[in-house]
């Protein structure tokens, strides 16, 4: 079991953030599909779809888990609302993708040793391709977790330009 983790996530002053997005998603796993469509639109229109191979890799591993394990396994009602939501918010220079879900267990990361098994190397993969990860129980009136993982993005800029040139 892993402990609560809000180290290396950027403030949550919704006043920092430079781009938010949100997309509620249904509980089957057609939603991966359309999360990562989302993540690959919402991050060409903030001009870091460079980005997207990382980024949609850990989107793919962060929903899939919240609809394997953090779903109840009784059908939702429709007036819950969809059981889980992407949240994607960027700052000058962090990405941050975040997957909201009603369960309140921990993460469990598999064992990474049997490269032959067909599940269980989700968190690993986060862990590979994100520049830090956690998660957090969400409070007040909302019930269940949030996991996040945090991706480092380059200068941007003239500044960054010229830092990129060679000098002469």
């Amino acid at each position: 079991m892993l402990e609560p983790l809000r180290q290396g996530l950027p403030p949550l002053d919704p006043a920092a953030v430079s781009n938010a997005a949100c997309c509620a998603l249904p509980a089957r796993f057609e939603a991966v599909r359309e999360a990562r469509q989302f993540t690959r639109r919402t991050l060409d229109q903030w001009d870091i779809g460079d980005r997207f191979d990382d980024v949609g890799l850990v989107v793919s591993e962060l929903v899939t888990n919240a609809l394997r394990h953090a779903l109840p396994s009784d059908t939702p009602r429709p007036d819950q609302g969809p059981p889980v939501r992407l949240h994607l918010m960027s700052w000058t220079s962090r990405l941050v993708c975040a997957v909201r879900d009603p369960s309140h267990g921990s993460p469990v990361a598999g064992d990474s040793d049997d490269f032959s098994a067909e599940s269980g190397r989700g968190l690993f993969l986060v862990d590979s391709f994100a520049d830090s990860w956690g998660w957090h129980p969400l409070a007040g009136t909302l019930s269940g977790k949030v996991v996040w993982a945090l991706f480092r993005l380059p200068p941007s800029g003239p500044s960054a330009l010229a830092a990129a040139l060679p000098a002469e």
